[in-house]
């Protein structure tokens, strides 16, 4: 592997979607952003789509743009982001939370299989799914059954399948997982879970708008997504659902709210599910966070999923051959799978000081990873604008860290937001 800035500069040169970097807010190209795996960088044609949505459609259209877009923006955008996932357009939806998506479809699932009791996952999940199952699980007195991983990384098939049985109604795991960078596949999860005769629920959030996936391909049931990572739509930005065509009519939201009935403007006082995946909305559409998803998926698209992973690949190896040469003699592990096809657009490296050497990238270096416990420094590589220079320079400044020790001068609390 060559060492040099200049091979760097030349992966840069040779990299064809170069040109898509411009397309985003860089305010300072003196920061390196390694955290496109928590908060993608902010498109320019997001500021002017909400210019457009604040000073026209709110500001002079008022109530009127329901009427001339707003209220088919969930459907036109999720419709959208189904072709970065593999999925019909109808099959996908943009509202609410994550966390509000995962309740409703979890819970729609075991109401739909009332004769299996058990939900399978891991403890590589991400909390919020792990709270929001347990919670579930007491309510409807269910059966968690959680599958723990060996090494604290990875978890195997065939370690989920050992936990897979004819009383499993659900199988549900983040497609990438968010310390490791670990990716499933998907399509050899959701056989196992099929052949016991389980649905499948997938966590896209690390992984859609990075990794290339095929959701009916693999005929998954059941899957929900982030859009503020790696699609770009802002903090805070409302998420995504997808249901499979043919579940749709079966399929019943927990939640009743008057986006999700039928005939929604006769405001009838008994609820009445809106039919295909409409009854899964609730409340009214946060429509300035809403507009803001529409650009970010729409550049993904231009770029390409199979471009865009092809650069991931390239990029995290270009990582981990850095990290080999220069962390590793260091003490640095690397905390992610070494094989690219196990492993999404996030490389984590590992150390005991690993929250003291964040701290000190971010307030000294100029560098923002992030940080996840107990020793996992993130670098999250969104390949639509992270450049291999950029790599390399991370890469070189967290050596300069840990060989200077300026980690030392870092408290060792934990602060309240890593």
């Amino acid at each position: 592997m060559d060492l040099s800035p200049e091979y760097a500069r030349a992966l840069d040169a040779d990299d064809e979607l170069a040109r898509f970097r411009d397309e985003f807010v860089v305010a300072d190209p003196e920061l390196i952003y390694m955290d496109g795996n928590s908060l993608g960088r902010l498109p320019k044609r997001t500021v002017a789509r909400l210019r457009e949505v604040v000073e026209q459609e709110w500001g002079q259209r008022l109530i009127r743009s329901w009427g001339e877009g707003w209220f088919t923006a969930p459907q036109r955008i999720g419709g959208k982001i189904a072709q970065l996932i593999g999925a019909r357009p109808e099959e996908v939806l943009v509202s609410d939370s994550t966390s509000v998506n995962f309740y409703k479809l979890v819970h729609a699932a075991l109401r739909a299989n009332p004769n299996r009791r058990v939900i399978v996952t891991d403890d590589l999940n991400f909390p919020s799914d792990l709270y929001l199952l347990q919670g579930i699980a007491q309510a409807l007195n269910c059966e968690l059954r959680i599958v723990h991983s060996k090494d604290g990384l990875t978890v195997s098939p065939e370690e989920l399948a050992q936990a897979v049985d004819a009383n499993t109604a659900l199988l549900t795991l983040s497609h990438v997982e968010f310390k490791s960078g670990q990716l499933h596949d998907m399509r050899a999860v959701t056989e196992l879970a099929h052949r016991a005769g389980a649905w499948m629920l997938w966590d896209l959030s690390h992984s859609a708008g990075a990794v290339p996936m095929a959701l009916n391909d693999c005929n998954v049931e059941l899957a929900v997504g982030c859009t503020y990572k790696y699609l770009n739509g802002g903090p805070g930005a409302p998420a995504f659902l997808y249901v499979r065509a043919d579940l749709q009519e079966k399929l019943r939201s927990p939640i009743w709210g008057w986006f999700g009935q039928s005939n929604q403007f006769e405001m009838e006082p008994k609820y009445r599910p809106a039919p295909s995946l409409t009854r899964f909305l609730a409340g009214t559409p946060t429509m300035l966070s809403l507009a803001a998803v529409e650009p970010g998926v729409e550049l993904l698209l231009e770029a390409g999923m199979k471009r865009l992973r092809a650069k991931s690949v390239r990029q995290t190896e270009y990582l981990i051959a850095l990290w080999e040469a220069l962390l590793q003699p260091l003490g640095v592990t690397l905390n992610s799978p070494r094989d690219p096809a196990q492993r999404g657009s996030h490389v984590s490296l590992g150390h005991p000081e690993g929250l003291r050497i964040d701290r000190a990238l971010i307030e000294e270096m100029h560098v923002i990873p992030d940080f996840r416990f107990p020793d996992n420094i993130r670098f999250g590589l969104a390949p639509i604008y992270t450049t291999y220079v950029e790599i390399y320079e991370a890469m070189m400044r967290m050596r300069h860290v840990i060989e200077e020790r300026l980690y030392e001068k870092y408290p060792t609390e934990r602060p309240a937001v890593t």
